[in-house]
């Protein structure tokens, strides 16, 4: 079974020197055991930005996994329960960037 839902927020490489912001969905895998959410994140442009991003969400409690593509402006987590939505808020703010949603 696949849940989805969309948030948002984010900035990034402005002239302050901070990077990010963008969108997010959320997938529930049944009988794996994880749950894959697609966020969207606003203000990515590069590399940096997406390690400074993926960094931030990666020291949350029950994150296996982050790839953050600027291109897309996506961040696609994988955890081992639903995150709470804030604390991904939180994360990505403290990276420099907005998150805009779940894709």
């Amino acid at each position: 079974m696949t849940t989805e839902t969309n948030t948002s927020t984010g900035s990034c490489c402005g002239s302050g020197g901070s990077c990010g912001s963008g969108t997010t969905s959320d997938v529930q895998i049944q009988g794996t055991g994880a749950t894959i959410t697609v966020y969207k994140v606003s203000g990515m442009t590069c590399g940096h930005c997406e390690g400074a991003v993926s960094q931030e969400i990666s020291a949350l409690d029950g994150v296996t996994a982050v790839t953050a593509v600027a291109k897309t402006g996506e961040v696609t987590v994988t955890s081992a329960a639903p995150l709470d939505v804030e604390a991904v808020r939180a994360a990505v703010d403290e990276a420099g960037y907005e998150l805009v949603g779940r894709v």
